[in-house]
């Protein structure tokens, strides 16, 4: 097992010279009973677990956790970050490469998985640790695409004429300092055949201060079409602050969408699943997958049955618009594409 322990910012500017956004990264809560405390709640009786904060570190920005609900051990922001007993369970047909990006790998930090599009895993570096992550277990000291200045990644995809999309994610692409940003687009942008842009990020929603002058004013200097995939499991995630950031993120050109995981104990019901759509639509986000739990060790307690999801998205098909219903999908390694559900 690989602990996702949080790489280091690129660059790594002086404390006196730091953005307020990487400021607040650094004073994320990092202790389990720390963050139990800051919600009035005893760690006694939750089954939480220091081993699995030990092997996959907590890490949560304040701004997150004053969106939960205070005195409720059930919150469904805290349930996706609290490290619990249940991680530590082996359960058959749980790996610890759960979707297959290891033998999906075309150059250092680079997956192929589907024709015409190459992702980045352009830092292994998170501002919130979701338990049920896909890639909890990916090597990232070993497998990311800005060792060397981007230079084996960049040739990889500028080798490929059929590669016409570069799909940014991590970790989380926005971890990385804006000049670090603009060193990697302006590389790929001496590429001809790329035609678009996508980048998957969590910060505008955990941390919506990383949607700074310097990230809007990169984001509208890029020459391609930018498509930002958002990824929010509940209403509750959405706050001013965040629909300012994505206010800024549309101003800028860019078009967002959502993915969430369907997660028990915390979207696992049609009322869940339609505030989660209408608020995000509110925010001007539109929903795009609800992805069925990568089945990744240390995440089963987690997982919805099929039979529940089917039901779930029927209900939510009946009671709200069309283009508020996200497309239940599962990623199964090998697959040409998410297999719908």
């Amino acid at each position: 097992m690989i602990p996702a322990a949080p790489a280091p910012l690129h660059p790594a500017p002086s404390h006196a010279a730091s953005p307020r956004w990487q400021q607040l990264w650094r004073d994320a809560v990092r202790d389990p009973r720390e963050l139990l405390a800051m919600l009035g709640l005893d760690a006694d009786g939750l089954g939480m677990s220091d081993e699995a904060a030990a092997q996959f570190p907590l890490r949560v920005p304040h701004g997150f956790v004053a969106r939960m609900r205070h005195g409720d051990p059930h919150d469904p922001l805290l349930r996706q970050v609290l490290p619990l007993d249940a991680e530590m369970r082996p359960m058959p047909g749980f790996t610890l490469d759960a979707v297959g990006d290891g033998a999906a790998k075309a150059g250092h930090g680079v997956i192929r998985k589907y024709r015409g599009r190459a992702l980045l895993i352009a830092t292994g570096s998170c501002a919130i640790h979701c338990r049920y992550c896909f890639r909890r277990h990916f090597p990232y000291a070993e497998e990311t695409a800005a060792a060397a200045g981007w230079r084996e990644a960049v040739a990889a995809i500028g080798a490929d004429a059929s590669i016409d999309e570069v799909i940014l994610s991590g970790g989380d692409p926005w971890s990385l300092a804006t000049p670090k940003l603009t060193e990697l687009t302006d590389a790929l942008a001496a590429i001809p055949h790329l035609k678009r842009l996508r980048v998957h990020t969590r910060l505008p929603v955990v941390l919506p201060e990383r949607v700074d002058d310097a990230l809007v004013a990169w984001l509208a200097s890029l020459p391609w079409p930018v498509t930002i995939v958002l990824h929010a499991n509940h209403a509750n995630e959405f706050d001013a602050h965040v629909d300012a950031a994505l206010a800024r993120l549309r101003g800028a050109g860019a078009m967002l969408l959502n993915q969430a995981v369907l997660l028990r104990g915390v979207n696992d019901s049609v009322d869940a699943l339609a505030a989660l759509s209408e608020r995000g639509h509110a925010a001007g986000v539109l929903p795009y997958y609800l992805h069925q739990l990568d089945r990744v060790q240390g995440a089963a307690h987690f997982e919805v049955p099929d039979d529940t999801a089917l039901r779930l998205h029927r209900d939510l098909a009946a009671r709200v618009s069309g283009y508020l219903v996200p497309r239940l999908v599962r990623e199964i390694a090998g697959d040409t594409g998410k297999r719908p559900l």
